[in-house]
Parts: C-alpha cells; sequence; structure tokens
C-alpha cells in the first residue's frame, strides 16, 4: 500500500522532543522526507538517528528558531537536501507564565516572538520558494497541493489564568492561519491550525528531580503541580491529558490528502476540553 506523504518534503520546527518528534516520526513513516529542527543539536541529531533506523528520510537543521537567520536556513536545508518543500509544521515553542501584573516586557516579547513572529518569518521565507514550485507545476499541467500547519492552544481560543503572553500570541498565530489560507489558496496550499489542550510532554509534567530547564539561554519552570494537573484533567471530558502520539495524529489529519480541501480551519485536539 502505497503511503500518504509519500515523497514530499515536512519541515518541522521544535521536532527535537515531546509533540514535534512525534510528528516528525509519524509524517516520515508516511514517507515525507523530514527536516528535524531543535534548539539543541543533541535531540535534533536523535531524533534524525531514530527516524533512519525506522527506516525514514531525514536530516537536522537545529537552532532557535526565534534568530532572524533561522527562517532562510531552515528552508535552505530543505531545498539543498531534498530539492522540494511540502509540508511546514510551526509547532516550536514553550511557556513562560505569570500574572500580568508581574509579566515583565522580556516574558511578553519572549512569548511573541517564538510563537508569532518565528512562524511569520519562516512563512514568509517559504512563499517565494512555494510561489516558484507552484508556478512551474502549473506550466507543465500538474496540480500539487501543499500544507501549512500552524500550531495553537485553546489558551489562545478561549484565555487562561496567567497566560496573557502565550495566549495573545497563540491566538495570534489563528489570525495569520486565517489570513494565509486566504493569500495561498492560489498556490493550492491549505493552511490550517491545530489548538491543543492538555498535552503531556515534558512542559506540563516534569520528571522527577527536574524541575526547569534552560530554553533560550532562560531558565523556565517545567511542570504542573500534581494536584493542579489532576483538576485539570478532571475538566477534560474524556478524563485524562493527551499524549504526545496524540497530539501529532492531530496535525497528521491536515497533512494527508484527505484534507486537501480544508483551509484556513483551526482543530481542537483537547479530549472535548472547549475553555478553562
Amino acid at each position: 500500500m502505497a503511503r500518504k506523504l509519500e515523497g514530499k518534503v515536512a519541515l518541522i520546527t521544535g521536532s527535537g522532543r515531546g509533540i514535534g518528534r512525534e510528528i516528525a516520526f509519524k509524517l516520515a513513516l508516511e514517507g515525507a522526507r523530514v527536516v528535524v529542527n531543535d534548539l539543541d543539536a543533541g535531540p535534533a541529531a536523535d531524533t534524525v538517528r531514530a527516524i533512519r533506523d525506522a527506516g525514514g528520510v531525514a536530516c537536522a537543521c537545529p537552532g532557535n528558531v526565534a534568530a532572524a537567520d533561522f527562517a532562510q536556513r531552515f528552508i535552505d536545508t530543505a531545498i539543498d537536501n531534498y530539492q522540494g518543500l511540502d509540508i511546514i509544521v510551526n509547532n516550536a515553542g514553550y511557556t513562560w507564565d505569570n500574572v500580568i501584573q508581574k509579566t515583565s516586557d522580556e516574558q511578553w516579547e519572549a512569548m511573541l516572538e517564538v510563537h508569532l513572529t518565528a512562524p511569520f518569518r519562516l512563512l514568509r521565507a517559504a512563499q517565494p520558494v512555494i510561489r516558484a514550485l507552484s508556478k512551474k507545476e502549473l506550466e507543465d499541467g500538474r496540480r500539487v497541493v501543499r500544507k501549512v500547519v500552524n500550531i495553537s492552544s485553546v489558551a489562545g481560543l478561549f484565555g487562561n489564568a496567567g497566560q496573557a503572553n502565550y495566549s495573545a500570541a497563540k491566538a495570534g498565530i489563528v489570525g495569520m492561519t486565517q489570513t494565509l489560507a486566504k493569500e495561498w489558496g492560489r498556490m493550492n496550499v491549505g493552511v490550517n491550525c491545530v489548538a491543543f489542550g492538555l498535552i503531556k510532554t515534558r512542559l506540563t509534567t516534569s520528571v522527577a528531580g527536574v524541575d526547569s530547564a534552560s530554553i533560550d539561554g532562560r531558565d523556565i519552570k517545567l511542570g504542573v503541580r500534581p494536584d493542579m494537573l489532576e483538576a485539570m484533567e478532571r475538566s477534560i471530558p474524556l478524563g485524562r491529558g493527551g499524549t504526545a502520539e496524540e497530539a501529532a495524529g492531530a496535525v497528521y489529519l491536515f497533512c494527508i490528502p484527505e484534507s486537501d480541501y480544508i483551509s484556513g480551519q483551526t482543530l481542537m485536539c483537547s479530549g472535548g476540553l472547549t475553555g478553562f
């Protein structure tokens, strides 16, 4: 049986760990050639190695998605290695929470930079490449559908106490998704968004003895207090937080041919949770 993404080239930010790693695996096992990114070179290389060991095709482009030169470097890695660009998943990010009166300018700007400005720059850099590919395909009488999947959060749809910065950025990515769906439809690009609820990763469930991590040079608190996590899970209709594999499945839905006529949409992957 033919794999659904055979020959496609997929770029996934923040794919060295957690949800992004599972997205990279899922797309690679369906035949996509994947460009893996992580802030740190080690996790990116580990994901590439694991994909190759499983029979997939992948290469790494480590680095900070918020760096001014990252977007072009990421696009160039895909073109240089695989001569194409079919799927972009803007997944990289983290949270840095506080109530608004205690949120510094640095905290505010950091969340907008990683969750909104970095995807904007990547999609801006991708547009000339996609336009040229689409024009050539049209001249050849071929129709190729490409996909963009941006990652939002239920916090971006409904807000969440202590996350004014994160919620604003995640709301912004929904607006950008809807705008690009209108701009890029003429190039046969479906642009959609997945809004996650509580997904269990290192950012929400800390490893025993580890309560912080260095992310982009900042010491960021990891995890949610067990009592708070339990209360959050009780509020989810399915009764539990989601897994990284389940989160990847929602992204996958927007990458496969069955979703070729879907664009400008936001899918909640939240176990039925529709607000906090």
